[in-house]
């Protein structure tokens, strides 16, 4: 089946600012101090949300428009000093390991045959930025992407050596003061006078981003970071503890700083552009086929009555949207049972394959999330699938019908976030953001609540000086195409947060920041 699901049903195109600005005319005609605090030498640690990550790559605007570098212009009304940052060497995004690509350049809008908008991998030049070029380690912004917590605190999390086997971070590597360094140890070694610190969010959204196929720690009760996989969610302790250290170092000769908490995933574009229930009876490719799915899965019903799980059956609608078919792993598994049940009446052959593929089988409803990279999938033939069941002994027209993702083939777990596995990273959250908080309360430090101003950006929207900014994929002006990080106009919000979280903790008085003098998506294809 052709995919008719698209990341956007409509593209405001007149709604969505043009380049991201540069020039900030600030009023310096009022006197701005730094109350308490010292911002000669700010020094800024995290992930990817602090480097100016943006459309799925790091870039030179991007890194440009991040929030460290647009509070740094503040400080510098107030007594800060020069702000540096380890640019990549072009607006391609991706980079290079001897030469040879190993990071995807960036997302820009793109259009396909029929017209419909949708990030596409920007394909008009090859990056030219060279992970093993070492840059010197002497750098004020200290972001580095995929960074999780206990990452900063990671001797060789900067090896170069380690950057194609997956043992180091090919960011960090680019500035990295040593082989054994650590994010940390470089950061406190420019003796910063003051810092923010925003880390964290992908102790959990790593989870969420591949559809919960990690390992909640929390559930494990793993205490050692070493045994943690890409995609698991840090236990609370573990980050209690690292934040804790990290803090403890950051302010061992005085310094004062900013942290920010982490947001609600739900709040994120990546997981609620995609609707649960996207298959249209109106789709020239899906609506005919409807009267013969739902004979072929009437069988299949019957099975899951007989079994004593009617919830389960499988249903599409010839009026109305009908949600996608997902694989549940939190289901009992009753392949096993389905297949005496089937057998009658496909034999035993089918009767096996159908159990095998519907025993952890449903329906999404409301409180499932599809990720963002689930519109490239639903509706397409699962080829893995089909050649399984070709293997099989199927004919090519047979598997082909059994491997329609979403709608024969349920959906896999990495496109589908399910409302077990949503509490698993929300309960993680809450336990770090208490942390947080609470840490930052014992130290005396400023405290951002960025996760309130998120929510209502998925809400009512946040209004400024000239529109309001939504959580809208796209066309909301938050958040790049990449759906989970800020674009510039969202990083100028966040910078205002943290001036008002500094005025109240240290009684500087500094400007605030106009977001409408940001930008949002690029539009066009040029990204230079």
């Amino acid at each position: 089946m052709k995919n008719n699901i698209k990341y956007l049903a409509i593209l405001a195109l007149g709604l969505v600012a043009c380049e991201p600005e540069f020039d900030n005319p600030i009023d310096e005609a009022g006197v701005f101090t730094s109350g308490e605090a010292d911002f000669s030498n700010y020094v800024a640690l995290g992930n990817s949300l602090t480097a100016g990550f943006a459309d799925g790559a790091l870039y030179i605007t991007g890194q440009e428009n991040s929030y460290p570098n647009i509070l740094s212009q503040q400080f510098a009304l107030a007594g800060g000093g020069e702000f540096t940052q380890p640019l990549m060497a072009d607006n391609t995004g991706g980079a290079l390991l001897g030469g040879t690509q190993i990071l995807n350049n960036r997302f820009v809008l793109a259009f396909d045959a029929e017209g419909n908008p949708g990030p596409a991998i920007y394909t008009g030049a090859t990056p030219t930025t060279e992970i093993s070029n070492n840059l010197g380690s002497s750098f004020n912004n200290m972001g580095v992407p995929g960074a999780k917590s206990y990452h900063l605190a990671a001797p060789g999390y900067g090896n170069v050596a380690g950057v194609a086997a997956g043992l180091a971070n090919p960011y960090f590597a680019r500035f990295a003061s040593s082989a054994d360094a650590t994010v940390i140890g470089d950061a406190i070694a420019q003796s910063p006078t003051f810092f923010s610190l925003w880390i964290g969010n992908n102790d959990i959204l790593s989870f969420a981003t591949s559809g919960g196929i990690g390992v909640d720690h929390n559930v494990t009760g793993e205490l050692n970071p070493a045994n943690y996989g890409g995609n698991d969610i840090t236990n609370s302790n573990v980050f209690a503890s690292v934040y804790n250290d990290l803090i403890g170092a950051l302010i061992a000769n005085g310094a004062k700083g900013v942290v920010l908490n982490l947001p609600d995933v739900s709040t994120l574009p990546f997981f609620t552009t995609v609707p649960f229930a996207p298959l249209s009876p109106l789709d020239p490719n899906f609506g005919p086929q409807i009267p013969t799915l739902n004979a072929t899965y009437g069988q299949l019903n019957g099975a899951f009555a007989f079994l004593g799980f009617p919830e389960r059956a499988i249903e599409f609608s010839t009026t109305g949207a009908s949600p996608v078919v997902i694989r549940d792993e939190s289901l009992t598994d009753i392949s096993a049972q389905l297949v005496p049940v089937l057998t009658p009446a496909l034999g035993a052959a089918q009767a096996a394959i159908f159990a095998a593929q519907y025993g952890q089988a449903r329906q999404a409803t409301s409180n499932d999330l599809l990720v963002l990279t689930s519109a490239g999938v639903i509706g397409q033939i699962n080829e893995d699938r089909l050649a399984e069941l070709v293997g099989f002994g199927l004919t090519p027209e047979q598997a082909g019908q059994l491997s329609v993702n979403g709608v024969t083939y349920p959906m896999q777990d990495q496109f589908v976030l399910t409302s077990d596995e949503q509490s698993s990273v929300e309960n993680a959250r809450v336990a770090f953001n208490a942390s947080i908080r609470g840490i930052a309360a014992a130290n005396g430090l400023a405290f951002y609540d960025v996760a309130s101003d998120l929510t209502q950006a998925a809400g009512s929207g946040i209004p400024f000086d000239g529109g309001v900014i939504t959580s809208d994929f796209v066309t909301g002006g938050g958040f790049s195409l990449d759906g989970v990080h800020p674009t510039p106009r969202a990083h100028a919000l966040v910078t205002n947060g943290i001036i008002d979280a500094i005025k109240d903790t240290y009684g500087a008085t500094l400007p605030s920041v106009n977001p409408g003098d940001y930008g949002t998506v690029t539009l066009s294809n040029e990204v230079n």
